[in-house]
């Protein structure tokens, strides 16, 4: 019997190389010859660095950035054993984070130091790059990370502009005369789950402003920034971000990743399986066994067990999810094309008394998995 075991973390318990280390243990209990195949996943956003090094064969590269208030700080990233592949997160340059909660305020952050780390790789001899876009702390439409690579924004007297979002409103040019030369010979790709337009009502600001300390006067501001920025992006590049699924990323920074690092957005599950060689690690598998902290509706958009549930369907591969709650009805199980899918909580408490037992009760629910398959063969 092979079994992949492919998770997500359980936020705040559990690592998904942990999870797959305690699933085994209960398979083989019931099925000691099993072949267990350890294939943690992630979904782009914070913590997917530490996912995906064993996958790149990657070292971590230390770095000094410009962190969301212009301060210096150290960073890591990802580069691959060959040099030839990088993996960002956006968050270890740019996030919340790296705030005090009264420092939070998106009119007066930066994607600077994001774009810091995408030189830092270029110049390492990357030609591949995946940057994961999660948990940023900023609405600067990537003028930051853009101004790192080399572009130049200035206002109507000629005067260069700092990169935040209370600026984006200010921007009559855009100069592009000295980027960076390796730029455009590079692949990059965005990790992106968010379908949110640059602006409007389901845009950058509107949504996500408030939870990056803005007040209702400043995202009407930040939203109206973004609007103009779109327009200066679309006459100088021929590019309109509005019409792009998932633009407003990360305050705008999706649109400006496509438009000044001729990047490209994917789902971040998939580029994480992609990185671990999913689908071939799939071939003759009898189960996936998949699990996250909560099972609810939003796992429906783009997180890590709908892309499990989507690669084993195409090889008919059957799919168990192993998860700390499930608040999903049995018609959205099904929607979601789970095989199997359980909380394993074997007692009423609260999150503190849940986390303090996740260890013995992953193992318990692997356990009477394992010992229904093996009901199923007698």
């Amino acid at each position: 019997m092979k079994i992949i075991l492919a998770p997500d973390k359980y936020k705040g318990s559990l690592t998904g190389w942990e999870f797959c280390e305690i699933v085994a243990r209960g398979i083989k209990k019931v099925f000691p010859n099993a072949e267990t195949v350890y294939r943690p996943l992630a979904d782009g956003g914070d913590g997917t660095i530490d996912v995906v090094i064993d996958y790149l064969k990657a070292s971590k590269e230390k770095i000094v950035v410009t962190d969301p208030l212009f301060r210096k700080i150290t960073a890591f990233y990802l580069l691959s054993e060959d040099r030839q592949t990088a993996f960002i997160e956006m968050s270890e340059a740019s996030g919340y984070k790296l705030l005090q909660k009264s420092e939070m305020n998106c009119m007066d952050t930066t994607t600077l130091g994001t774009g810091e780390m995408v030189v830092d790789a270029l110049e390492k001899g990357a030609r591949n790059i995946v940057l994961g876009i999660g948990g940023s702390a900023t609405n600067d439409g990537g003028m930051g990370m853009a101004q790192a690579l080399g572009y130049v924004f200035v206002d109507a007297n000629g005067n260069q502009l700092k990169p935040i979002g209370r600026n984006l409103g200010k921007v009559r040019e855009i100069r592009t005369n000295n980027l960076h030369p390796k730029l455009m010979d590079t692949k990059i790709q965005v990790a992106c789950d968010v379908t949110n337009p640059f602006y409007g009502e389901l845009g950058a600001a509107k949504i996500y402003g408030a939870q990056k300390g803005a007040t209702e006067e400043e995202i009407t501001f930040l939203d109206e920034g973004l609007r103009h920025f779109a327009n200066i992006l679309r006459s100088t590049f021929k590019i309109d971000v509005q019409e792009i699924h998932g633009a407003g990323a990360a305050g705008g920074a999706g649109g400006g990743a496509i438009t000044f690092l001729n990047a490209e957005l994917a789902s971040g599950v998939d580029l994480v399986m992609q990185l671990a060689n999913f689908d071939k690690v799939l071939q003759g598998a009898d189960w996936v066994i998949t699990g996250e902290g909560k099972l609810d509706s939003q796992t429906f958009s783009g997180k890590t067990i709908n892309g499990v549930v989507k690669s084993a369907k195409k090889q008919n591969v059957l799919v168990a999810a192993l998860c700390g709650s499930v608040e999903v009805t049995i018609g959205q199980i099904q929607e979601m094309g789970l095989d199997y899918a359980v909380s394993i909580l074997n007692e009423v408490g609260n999150l503190d008394d849940a986390k303090a037992n996740v260890e013995e009760n992953l193992e318990l629910a692997s356990y009477n998995f394992a010992n229904m398959l093996k009901l199923g063969k007698s």
